[in-house]
């Protein structure tokens, strides 16, 4: 019986243990993640990190005492905007078109980058200084984040504005711009532009002379080198002469993406050499193959078609240029005709049809970025109310869902914190110190 009762005791005694283990948590596999919890840990880390966006373009009539960015206007970026996706830092940018390149072109050009210089000082000193603060280095944003208030810095989207006279990359610098890129959608006074990869149609070959110049230029300042519109010759003769890290404001990756906006391998490799950082952008057919393919035959179709009942020739860049001022009126006024009749039939024929960009298309290409040249390289820009905006992130109160997207990859915190401004500001530093050294040399 004795020993019946110690069999007894031993056996209880083991499954008392046991089921003193089977409680103890720490033994246990952890539950999954619930989306729920998920989501919650994203919305934690969006909001103690510093979301910057580079590139938000701007039109000087919503800047005045009556219309300004405190309303929520029918744009993609306003302060309601901001508050209510997170975002923290806009870049706002004062973009030229291309014209031509003569003394009536700069000037007129000039006048339109005062004008939007004017209109972003005027909303943060006049219009809203308790909601919003230009910022002019790294340590402006963290002083005025830390506030409360929004922070707005200012790019310079096509250095065609500053003429022939080199005096006025200062004269914008002082104005607040901290980036600068040398051509836009044509070429310009200083160098290529990607517009010229369809027909192997160049001006310069890369940079002109006054190119070249600018460059140390913007070194000597602390002006960041915008890479994201000129030709490929002329990045990577920018990479190659530029003193300082550069920038993409606004690109993704041409492997992904086949568009000409975008950053072929050879180019995103120099950018790491460079030290640089790749803003990847959320314009619609920069990220989904599927809609630029799309989108182009489309276009391409219905301009070819309209052209041709116009009795139209269309011209190169470079053809355009090299027309006299009369002759560049008149092909000016039959393009804007072709362009008149144009447009409506690419919003229903061809805009309408094309398949959506998304969020996880955006992400794919981070996810491509980063793993060619280092996260420490990328970051993130919109180019929104200059044709950017994708499904998921349209707006910049919808920004949150950049952050969600990329906490489901299985980015970190201190990954997102790089990525939505860690990067770019670290890059800010390094061209300001660049400068200063220069600066010492002279």
């Amino acid at each position: 019986m004795k020993h019946y009762l110690n069999q007894q005791l031993l056996i209880i005694s083991i499954l008392f243990f046991f089921l003193m283990a089977c409680s103890d948590s720490s033994n246990l596999t952890p539950a999954p993640e619930t989306d729920a919890e998920l989501i919650a840990r994203a919305r934690g880390i969006h909001e103690r990190v510093i979301t910057l966006d580079t590139h938000a373009d701007i039109n000087t009539t919503n800047f005045t005492a009556t219309r300004n960015y405190t309303q929520d206007l029918d744009t993609q970026v306003n302060l309601p905007k901001m508050e209510a996706g997170g975002l923290d830092v806009a870049w706002f940018i004062v973009y030229t078109g291309q014209g031509t390149l003569d003394n009536e072109g700069y000037d007129a050009a000039y006048a339109n980058a005062i004008d939007k210089f004017d209109a972003i000082h005027r909303l943060a000193e006049e219009i809203a200084p308790d909601q919003i603060e230009i910022a002019y280095s790294s340590a402006d944003v963290q002083r005025i984040h830390a506030t409360g208030k929004k922070v707005a810095m200012i790019g310079i989207e096509n250095a065609y504005s500053v003429g022939l006279d080199l005096s006025r990359i200062e004269e914008f610098y002082q104005r607040g711009g901290r980036y600068m890129s040398l051509a836009h959608n044509g070429h310009s006074q200083f160098s290529d532009s990607h517009t010229g990869e369809a027909d192997n149609d160049y001006m310069h070959d890369g940079l002109s002379d006054i190119g070249r110049e600018a460059i140390a230029e913007m070194n000597r300042l602390g002006i960041m080198i915008d890479i994201s519109h000129p030709s490929k010759d002329s990045i990577m003769q920018t990479i190659e002469l530029s003193r300082a890290p550069v920038i993409a404001s606004h690109s993704s990756a041409r492997a992904v993406t086949n568009h000409t906006r975008n950053l072929d391998d050879e180019m995103l490799l120099a950018v790491q050499e460079n030290g640089g950082v790749v803003q990847t952008t959320a314009f619609s057919s920069y990220v989904s193959e599927a809609r630029r393919a799309f989108l182009a035959e489309g276009r391409n179709r219905l301009e070819a078609d309209i052209a041709e009942s116009l009795g139209f020739e269309i011209l190169t860049s470079s053809a355009v240029e090299r027309l006299s001022a009369s002759d560049r009126a008149s092909y000016d006024e039959a393009y804007a005709e072709l362009n008149s009749q144009l447009s409506p039939r690419l919003r229903t024929e061809v805009n309408a049809q094309a398949p959506e960009a998304t969020v996880s298309d955006f992400i794919d290409h981070i996810d491509y970025i980063v793993a060619l040249i280092g996260l420490e390289h990328v970051g993130i820009s919109s180019d929104f109310d200059g044709g950017g905006g994708i499904e998921g992130w349209n707006d910049a109160s919808e920004s949150f869902n950049v952050t969600l997207e990329l906490v489901r990859r299985g980015y970190t915190e201190e990954q997102i914190d790089q990525l939505w401004s860690g990067n770019l500001l670290r890059v800010l530093d390094e061209v300001q110190n660049f400068a200063t050294a220069i600066q010492a040399e002279e």
